[in-house]
């Protein structure tokens, strides 16, 4: 089931200039790892999240329930 989109959103065209940065940087963190594990987040909507934070000020443990978990998006954020 698809989520509704927030204004803070990403539309497809941003998301299409910003995510071969986003994914080879992804794949640089896990190629350097030590378990090699990619991970289950889906990182457009991590993004998403990180806007949505940015945007609203809100507290980390206050973002929507259908973004990804708190604690996976300031996980990105403190990298």
């Amino acid at each position: 089931m698809e989520r509704m989109p927030y204004a803070t959103d990403l539309s497809d065209e941003q998301w299409a200039l910003i995510e071969p940065l986003v994914t080879a940087w992804k794949q640089e963190r896990v190629a350097r790892s030590a378990t090699g594990d990619p991970g289950s987040c889906d990182l457009r909507e991590v993004v998403n999240a990180l806007l949505y934070q940015n945007r609203t000020g809100c507290q980390w443990r206050l973002l929507p329930h259908d973004l990804p978990a708190w604690s996976a998006v300031f996980y990105y954020f403190t990298l």
